[in-house]
């Protein structure tokens, strides 16, 4: 199961750049810039990452940023990254990053784009993986910061595809951005979001609604919801899931009260991604092995998740095509039978 699933062609979809910085390259990058770090060595940092809630998760994820200073470090970050997961059948990346968390410590939003642009383009020429960028902003800060982002980066609006809202969800609904992401619709900007995480179901329908989002990050309490439910399978909206993230942040106690096939089951457009693989234990095939492992996933449904991943991107209709064809192809040489849209 290894093997098939990691030669399984998938796009991943909800990856924060930030979510990949390993201890290694944290503790790489403080020593270079005499950055001291909350820890005394790797391990030690490793050993922190026992997480009860989204914020003490958040607490330690900003910490370890301050690391990140130059155009460098965002390419070494961002390039470890995309060969992790290229090795292990990602063929294109739709990569979040907080330009917030940066250009509050001084570090340019032209430097950060630089690094991570720069690494995406040597992944193309060196393995053909495509990509997108996303910029979030941070919900537990003001829409009018929000708001100063987004007018500083439209500069750069040739190298960002969307925008999208992250952080801390409880107490800060969609709202509260609603006149930042309409001026992102105005900019010609698509747009993506966190909601119904540790938020509750009206923040999935709130970020539909008011935000006109093409797609839900996270999404798994909108089984609180029937007609939200009936909804998102009627207008097929991606649900960009994230396993071993909802367990490690407590969203469910296990894997095997996941609610990822039931929804999936119930014919929602539902995706398999890693969040912020450097704190949850794994990167997309781990998540899928999760998954499969945990809920008794086949073959075929597996090669569905990840025509989902592919109808789900950015990606323009024929390179949608050309993947989900491959995806047939390759479940049908593995005796799985032919994964069918929901």
């Amino acid at each position: 199961m290894d093997n098939y699933i990691r030669g399984l062609p998938k796009a991943e979809l909800h990856l924060h750049i930030e979510g990949a910085l390993e201890p290694e390259l944290a503790f790489q990058l403080a020593d270079k810039h005499g950055v001291k770090l909350p820890h005394a060595s790797v391990e030690d940092l490793r050993r922190a990452y026992r997480f009860s809630s989204l914020q003490s998760f958040l607490d330690i994820y900003y910490a370890n940023a301050d690391v990140l200073r130059d155009e460098e470090d965002f390419y070494l970050l961002t390039q470890a990254y995309l060969r992790k997961a290229h090795s292990q059948g990602v063929v294109h990346a739709e990569i979040f990053f907080d330009p917030q968390m940066h250009t509050a410590r001084g570090v340019p939003l032209a430097m950060v784009l630089g690094g991570i642009r720069g690494a995406l383009l040597q992944a193309q020429r060196e393995s053909g993986m495509t990509s997108r960028i996303i910029m979030c902003f941070l919900r537990h800060l003001s829409a009018e910061d929000a708001m100063r982002t987004l007018e500083e980066a439209l500069p750069y609006k040739h190298d960002i595809a969307a925008v999208g809202l992250d952080s801390s969800e409880s107490g800060h609904p969609p709202a509260k951005f609603a006149e930042v992401f309409a001026r992102a619709r105005r900019a010609g900007w698509q747009a993506v979001a966190h909601a119904g995480e540790e938020g509750p179901a009206s923040y999935i329908r709130d970020a539909l609604d008011v935000l006109d989002v093409v797609r839900i990050d996270h999404g798994v309490r909108c089984e609180e919801d029937e007609a939200l439910m009936q909804r998102l399978i009627d207008e097929q909206i991606p649900l960009t899931m994230c396993p071993l993230s909802n367990v490690r942040l407590r969203v469910f106690e296990s894997m095997e009260q996941h609610n990822l096939k039931r929804l999936f089951e119930r014919g929602l457009c539902v995706t398999v991604n890693s969040d912020d693989p450097a704190y949850f234990g794994g990167y997309i095939l781990e998540n899928y092995l999760a998954v499969q492992q945990a809920l008794g996933l086949t073959r075929a449904q597996l090669a569905l998740l990840a025509s989902n991943s592919i109808q789900g991107s950015f990606l323009d209709d024929q390179e949608k095509r050309r993947w989900r064809s491959a995806i047939q192809n390759y479940a049908a040489a593995a005796g799985a039978e032919t994964p069918h849209t929901n």
